[in-house]
């Protein structure tokens, strides 16, 4: 019997339980051969290419945190100048390439409608350089650039500013919507709570022609301050609490998830804020 190459290997430097890495197995499941990767920089990057070790088995690329979408569109435009159709195109990056500094190539990119799909893996901060805030970071999550502070110090000394007092005081960027307001033909939203649902909508979005965009939720075991066992169990948690639902649109119509009841998020909500250090 042929022993399956796996496409991504274990031998990777990320931390014990980690979330993004959970969820890169279940993408990395769905790809076949026939896949170039171009990967931002980030937690993904560094912890899976320590120079001069490698823990993918498929063609990739590292790129820097801005311009993965414009990699993968040259890469795209040397397939196509091979006549070559059958290889496909994908993206990897963190929130803070994807909901900040990369922002305008990706425009760029779903614009053109570029066979190419995109997934960011949601950690909710910059993890690979300190945890600081990105787009992507929930209000009232404590960083190290919107730390929380003592609420009891706070009080005594009457000094406090908003960040002080709440963390984070931003909202979080909604990129489910500025994908749709692309006419990205797929775009969805998971978990890595949910494995079996990356699996599947990656390879639908395989399928689709032009671009797709799925964003999962990667918990960050010391961003989050949660154990190193619950990263999938908080996952599970976004989705039941309605912090962050299932979703899947096709050409702009939503066609599987959505919102649980409201009696089911609330069971959810308290579990799901208190496993987390950032939220105390």
């Amino acid at each position: 019997m042929k022993k399956e190459i796996k496409k991504i290997s274990s031998g990777h430097n990320a931390c014990a339980g980690c979330g993004q890495l959970s969820a890169v197995q279940s993408v990395m499941r769905a790809l076949d051969k026939d896949t170039i990767i171009a990967n931002a920089t980030g937690c993904l990057e560094v912890t899976t290419t320590p120079y001069p070790q490698s823990a993918w088995s498929l063609p990739w690329i590292h790129s820097l945190f801005e311009n993965p979408a414009a990699v993968a569109t040259g890469i795209l435009a040397a397939l196509k100048k091979q006549k070559n159709q059958k290889t496909k195109v994908v993206v990897m990056a963190g929130d803070g390439g994807t909901f900040d500094i990369g922002m305008g190539v990706i425009s760029g990119m779903w614009e053109r409608k570029e066979n190419i799909l995109y997934i960011c893996y949601d950690t909710e901060s910059y993890s690979n350089t300190g945890f600081q805030a990105s787009g992507a970071t929930p209000y009232g999550a404590s960083t190290s650039t919107s730390p929380k502070g003592n609420q009891e110090k706070c009080q005594i000394k009457k000094s406090c500013d908003l960040i002080n007092k709440t963390g984070n005081h931003l909202q979080k960027k909604d990129m489910i919507r500025i994908a749709l307001a692309h006419d990205v033909p797929y775009v969805a939203q998971t978990t890595a709570g949910y494995p079996n649902d990356i699996y599947n909508k990656v390879k639908k979005a395989l399928e689709i022609k032009g671009p797709a965009y799925i964003q999962i939720l990667a918990p960050c075991i010391p961003g989050w301050g949660i154990k190193t066992d619950e990263a999938v169990e908080v996952g599970k948690l976004a989705n039941q609490s309605n912090f962050y639902p299932l979703l899947e649109y096709l050409n702009g119509e939503l066609i599987s998830g959505g919102l649980n009841s409201e009696e089911t998020a609330e069971k959810h909500k308290e579990t799901y804020i208190k496993k987390q250090g950032r939220f105390k």
